[in-house]
C-alpha cells in the first residue's frame, strides 16, 4: 500500500484536540490560584508542565520499548485520520499481512496516545511563554526572563520536527535518540524555570560546583549512549553480568557500533549490522555506567560532608537514583529486557536530569544581597 509518510490533513482536528487535552490542567491552575499574583500561577503552571514533560518522556519510552513506533506510520495522523478509529480499516489490513508487525491495532493507539500528549504539553510550554512576556513588566516577584519561556518554545518545536523524523525517517537509530536527548533537554530547562520563581542558593565551594556540572555531563553521554542501546535493540548483547557472553572481553565491532548515518540493523554501507557492533554498544554503555556511579558516589559523598541540609538532601536523592539505575539496568540484562523494567530504567534517567538540573540550579544560583546597614537597622526597629 502507497501512502504519504506526511498528511497534513488531519492537522486542525489534532490541534483542537491538543488545546482541549491542555484546557483541564490550565482550568486547574487558575481555580486552584485564582487570588494568587501572575507570578506565582505562572510556576504553578510551569511546575505542572514540568510534571506533564516527565510522563511524556515515559510514555515515550513505553512506545518505543513496545515497538510502537511506527504503529501508525504517517505523520502527524494515523492513515491521514487523527485518531486510530478513522484508520480501522487500514490498520486491520496492514494487521491482517503481518499479524506481529509494527502497525496493529494496539500499537497504533499506544503511538497515538503519545502524539496525544505531546500536543497537550506543547500547548502548555506555549502558554508559559505568552504569560512571560505579558506579564514581564508588571511582575515585581523574582522570576525568570522570558526568554527561559521562549528558548523552551524553541526547543518543544524541535522535539516535535524530531518525533516527526522518527515515524518518516523509520526509526532512524541516531534520530530516535536525539529524540530522546530533546525530551530531557525540554525536561532540565522546565526545572531551571521552576527553581527560578523560588530561589534557594546552595553555598557550595567552587570545586563543587565545578564537580556537579562535571557529573552532570557524564550522566547525559550516559544517557545517549543507554539511548543507543535501546534504538539499536543492543540490550541483549550481553545476557550475563558482570561478564558479557562468558567473557571479560567478547568480540566487539566499534567502527559500526558508533556509526551514525546508518538506518537501522544496517551498516553504514548498507549491510547487516554484526552482531559484535551491539554488543560494542552494549558494552560501552556499560562500562560508562561504572565511571558514572563511582562520579556520582563521589558527589553525594561530598554534598553529605559540606553540612548544608539541602545539599544532604541531593546527596540522598543521587544515592537512590544510582541504586534505582543499577537495579533496573541490572533486570534488563539478567531478566530478558521485561518492559517494566526498561521503562523503570528510563523514568530513573529523567529523574536524574531532574534532580541534577534543581541542583545546577541552586549551586549557581546567587546568593541573596545584604541589606545596607541603615536598612537593617530601620527592620529592627519595624
Amino acid at each position: 500500500m502507497v501512502m504519504d509518510l506526511v498528511d497534513w490533513s488531519p492537522v486542525l482536528h489534532l490541534a483542537v484536540l491538543g488545546v482541549l487535552l491542555a484546557a483541564g490542567p490550565l482550568v486547574w491552575v487558575w481555580t486552584r490560584h485564582r487570588g494568587a499574583t501572575p507570578a506565582q500561577r505562572l510556576r504553578a503552571l510551569t511546575l505542572l508542565t514540568l510534571f506533564f514533560t516527565f510522563d511524556l518522556i515515559v510514555i515515550g519510552a513505553t512506545t518505543r520499548l513496545t515497538d510502537s513506533g511506527l504503529g501508525c506510520p504517517d505523520w502527524p495522523g494515523c492513515y491521514g485520520s487523527a485518531t486510530p478509529l478513522g484508520a480501522r480499516d487500514e490498520i486491520h489490513a496492514a494487521q491482517t499481512a503481518m499479524p506481529t508487525g509494527p502497525v496493529t491495532h494496539g500499537k497504533a493507539w499506544m503511538e497515538m496516545v503519545h502524539r496525544y500528549f505531546a500536543m497537550g504539553v506543547g500547548v502548555l510550554i506555549v502558554v508559559i511563554a505568552v504569560m512571560s512576556w505579558l506579564d514581564r513588566r508588571r511582575r515585581a516577584e523574582q522570576a525568570p526572563s522570558p526568554w527561559w519561556a521562549t528558548v523552551t518554545l524553541v526547543a518543544v518545536c524541535l522535539q516535535g520536527a524530531f518525533g516527526a523524523l522518527t515515524v518518516t525517517m523509520k526509526l532512524y537509530p541516531a534520530i530516535v535518540t536525539l529524540h530522546l536527548l530533546f525530551g530531557l533537554g525540554l525536561l532540565a530547562l522546565l526545572a531551571l524555570q521552576a527553581e527560578a520563581f523560588l530561589p534557594r542558593p546552595l553555598k557550595l565551594s567552587r570545586g563543587l560546583q565545578w564537580g556537579a556540572l562535571a557529573v552532570a555531563g557524564l550522566c547525559v553521554l550516559q544517557i545517549a549512549l543507554g539511548g543507543w542501546v535501546s534504538t539499536n535493540y543492543a540490550v541483549l548483547a550481553c545476557r550475563d553480568f558482570p561478564t558479557c557472553q562468558g567473557s571479560w572481553w567478547p568480540p566487539m565491532d566499534f567502527e559500526h557500533a558508533f556509526t551514525l548515518r546508518r538506518e537501522l540493523g544496517q551498516t553504514g554501507a548498507g549491510s547487516y549490522l554484526p552482531f559484535a557492533a551491539l554488543t560494542a554498544i552494549h558494552m560501552a554503555h556499560r562500562l560508562m555506567a561504572a565511571v558514572v556511579l563511582t562520579a556520582m558516589g563521589l558527589l553525594a559523598w561530598r554534598l553529605h560532608a559540606s553540612g548544608q541540609p539541602g545539599a544532604r538532601r541531593f546527596a540522598l536523592g543521587l544515592l537512590g537514583l544510582m541504586a534505582w539505575q543499577l537495579a533496573s539496568g541490572l533486570s534488563n540484562v539478567v531478566l530478558g529486557w521485561p518492559i517494566l523494567a526498561a521503562v523503570a530504567h528510563t523514568a530513573g534517567a529523567a529523574a536524574l536530569v531532574l534532580l541534577l538540573s534543581r541542583l545546577l540550579a541552586r549551586a549557581l544560583q546567587p546568593a541573596p544581597a545584604r541589606a545596607a546597614p541603615s536598612a537593617r537597622r530601620a527592620a529592627a526597629m519595624a
